[in-house]
């Protein structure tokens, strides 16, 4: 089965969505099912992971609400507030919907130090309970302190989101590389091909561009812990959805078959259990 591993829904709100800026008119509206849909059919995509993209926890019910709804969304990656008090109990509430297969929290938009707080990593440590995997969503300033995190939790199934977001418009990489090279050496850690025409010029981009960064990622993590992602609609401020399909599918034509479905579809399953 073809999974995206990671795509949003919303209903565009101006403040709930703040970081939808001048620049980006072109996702200033609502997107949801209906809209995804007809894309994932003219690329044979047959399921999909709606990810979080609002702080709160009526974002969380709002993508399972969705997900019951649509039955080829296969799973959720909601938010919920890791540092709380009550954090084990709303996890124990919204995990006995079987939808409910991640968590993430905007780390991008944190200061230094925010990973390795000794209650977010009491929080972090909570999810493997609940069978709920974890979404890294970061910078690469920030890859020093996720490895730390990721080390310090070494039984919570993680995936860095885009890559780490390295600067492919710049085509800056060798610092970058060398703290992917040490993340992937942790076995809990997968790493999704998503989030990439975004971080190049939106405009004048070309395929040439992203494969020394997807080469670093498929040799240090490797075939089966590498998984596809859209990253629809933030995608379309700089590419189409069969765009950002493409890119991918031309960087893994050389390998075999079974190590293009992996990446394009059982690795999502495999780590979501969707």
């Amino acid at each position: 089965m073809k999974i995206d591993s990671h795509q949003h829904f919303w209903k565009y709100d101006s403040v709930k969505h703040a970081w939808i800026d001048s620049s980006m008119q072109k996702i200033a509206k609502d997107f949801l099912p209906k809209d995804l849909k007809p894309f994932m059919d003219q690329t044979q995509v047959e399921g999909c992971v709606a990810v979080q993209a609002d702080q709160s926890e009526e974002e969380t019910q709002f993508l399972l609400d969705l997900a019951k709804k649509n039955l080829f969304i296969k799973g959720v990656v909601g938010w919920f507030d890791l540092k709380a008090n009550s954090l084990p109990k709303r996890l124990k509430y919204f995990s006995k919907n079987p939808l409910l297969k991640g968590v993430r929290h905007i780390l991008q938009a944190e200061k230094e130090g925010f990973m390795l707080q000794d209650t977010f990593l009491k929080g972090i440590g909570q999810l493997k309970n609940y069978k709920l995997t974890y979404d890294i969503l970061i910078y690469p300033h920030q890859l020093e302190e996720a490895t730390i995190l990721v080390e310090k939790n070494p039984d919570q199934p993680f995936v860095l989101d885009h890559l780490g977001k390295p600067y492919i418009k710049d085509q800056k990489i060798d610092e970058w590389a060398a703290q992917i090279r040490q993340l992937a050496k942790f076995k809990n850690v997968y790493c999704k091909l998503s989030g990439m025409v975004t971080e190049a010029d939106w405009n004048h981009w070309q395929g040439s561009d992203f494969e020394d960064y997807m080469s670093v990622v498929l040799n240090t993590f490797g075939v089966d812990r590498l998984m596809f992602g859209s990253d629809w609609p933030v995608c379309l401020l700089a590419g189409s959805y069969s765009h950002v399909i493409e890119l991918v599918d031309q960087f893994i034509k050389k390998l075999s078959a079974g190590d293009r479905n992996k990446i394009m579809g059982i690795n999502a399953q495999n780590f979501y259990k969707l």
